[in-house]
């Protein structure tokens, strides 16, 4: 039996056309009546045009007892606003305490929140897996998934349990397996550019490779539903209760989501926090990233008490890169993942030497490397020293340069893939690598793959992860656990030319 609420995407559509009693005409409504069967209307509400449209969900908590028409039901509930001030009378819905009504709120943004780690816990390489496992389905929702890549191959896998109602979305470019076994894409507005299950952002994915080795999860036998509802733009309210909506419906029995809104939001004003509420309702729990918004206390933005709210621990491996200069000195860096091999030493070139003065750029822009600032004649097949972690290096890329040096003093404990080889280091030591560029005629500098290193800090809160304790129900400690969450190695997308080829 189907248990849902915000099915956006099996939905009635209903434009009404309004003139104004002035005779004014323009005033138009679009009215979207959800098939919802448990939670919630969506109502646009527009002036003039498009632009000026403003969207919000009306919550309604639980499906009345008894034979419900979902539709006739919020047509009624319509009727009270025409004639109104709609977005101001929606707010006020609740405080005029109109009949099952639980709480109005406008249809919001959220955003993404950015193998080793079994071995870290204590897990074993080898053990006796319950056959069970193989019946877990894991909900996720998020960018999308990127079904080659080996992480997600389904051999040995049989058909999918008895109990999975859900759905592939398949499409020229997507076919769903036995360990991808749903794939479900969402966009209430209809503004995409790729109508796919397919994650071109990297996030939902999960690199599987700086070399040799060997990735694993807790539950490698576990099967995938994914439910794409993250764009470019970020993640939309509406879009995430309907993916709520159909995890539920379609048997998953765990949730899982790295998203959250920009700030705390009260508990039924919040679409993850609701979902969650619906979703442990119906035996399914919901794990979520508690959120990137630390060290700041109370900082935490997934923390209702009904979900699992994650903090982000590092764990006892780091990543480091060396860069080699001509003059035998070595400095070691933390932050990239260069995955690159560069062959000999390079010739080097500070960027503020090599202004791109034919479109305006002078020393002083140049020696951040933003992008078109940089004189490809004098950059291209060197390594260009930057004075600013700009653009993940795309400027000097750009430029032609066969990689680059750029200074870091504020991230730590956390690895990012560049498209060109780089080495990231603390101000004082790009200091003495300009230092070197200008005691010699002819600067080299090799920069070398990314090794693994101990961490011997291990396990720590990484500083970025959200902060408790909850900030709407200050007695209750918030995160709930801590979990390994930075420079893990995963699958990836492979839209992106550094885990291509």
């Amino acid at each position: 039996m189907r248990v849902g609420w915000v099915n956006c995407y099996k939905r009635l559509l209903l434009q009404n056309y309004l003139q104004a009693s002035n005779g004014q005409s323009g005033i138009s409504f679009y009215i979207w009546l959800l098939l919802i069967t448990l939670l919630c209307t969506l109502i646009g509400c527009s002036g003039g045009t498009h632009k000026d449209r403003k969207e919000y969900i009306v919550y309604m908590g639980d499906l009345p007892k008894g034979q419900v028409s979902a539709s006739s039901l919020h047509a009624n509930l319509l009727q009270e606003v025409i004639g109104s001030s709609a977005s101001e009378y929606l707010q006020e819905l609740q405080r005029v305490c109109m009949d099952g009504v639980v709480s109005v709120f406008p249809n919001g943004k959220k955003e993404l929140f950015t193998t080793r780690s079994w071995d870290f816990i204590g897990f074993p390489m080898e053990s006796n897996r319950a056959t069970i496992e193989s019946d877990i389905i894991v909900g996720m929702l998020d960018t999308g998934i990127w079904p080659e890549s080996d992480s997600f191959s389904d051999e040995g896998f049989g058909p999918p349990p008895s109990k999975w109602k859900g759905s592939c979305q398949s499409s020229s470019n997507f076919t769903c397996n036995n360990k991808i076994i749903g794939a479900k894409y969402y966009r209430l507005d209809g503004r995409i550019d790729s109508p796919s299950p397919r994650d071109y952002a990297g996030h939902g994915a999960s690199l599987l490779g700086l070399g040799a080795g060997t990735a694993r999860g807790e539950t490698p036998s576990a099967r995938i539903a994914v439910y794409k509802i993250c764009w470019g733009d970020g993640c939309f309210d509406a879009d995430i209760l309907a993916a709520f909506d159909d995890a539920i419906a379609d048997g998953v029995d765990i949730i899982s989501l790295s998203v959250g809104g920009f700030s705390a939001l009260n508990y039924f004003e919040d679409s993850i926090a609701i979902g969650a509420f619906h979703s442990m309702k119906n035996g399914v729990l919901t794990s979520n990233a508690g959120g990137n918004r630390g060290p700041v206390n109370a900082s935490i933005v997934n923390f209702s008490p009904w979900s699992l709210s994650v903090a982000a621990s590092v764990i006892d491996r780091k990543f480091v890169t060396l860069l080699q200069l001509g003059n035998n000195q070595t400095y070691e860096g933390e932050l990239p993942l260069n995955t690159f091999e560069m062959n000999g030493m390079v010739p080097l070139i500070y960027g503020g030497d090599a202004p791109n003065t034919s479109a305006g750029s002078d020393a002083e822009y140049a020696r951040y490397c933003y992008e078109g600032s940089l004189n490809k004649s004098l950059v291209s097949g060197k390594i260009v020293l930057c004075d600013l972690l700009s653009d993940l290096g795309v400027g000097a890329m750009s430029a032609g340069a066969l990689g680059t040096v750029m200074p870091n003093d504020v991230y730590t404990d956390v690895s990012f893939v560049f498209p060109l080889p780089i080495s990231v280091l603390d101000s004082n030591s790009t200091s003495k690598v300009h230092e070197y560029i200008n005691s010699t005629s002819t600067p080299t500098a090799n920069i070398q793959k990314t090794r693994e290193a101990k961490n011997e800090l291990a396990p720590y809160v990484v500083w970025f992860s959200s902060r408790g304790p909850n900030p709407i129900t200050t007695d209750i400690l918030s995160p709930d656990i801590a979990a390994p969450g930075v420079n893990i190695l995963a699958a990836w997308t492979e839209a992106y030319r550094s885990t291509r080829g």
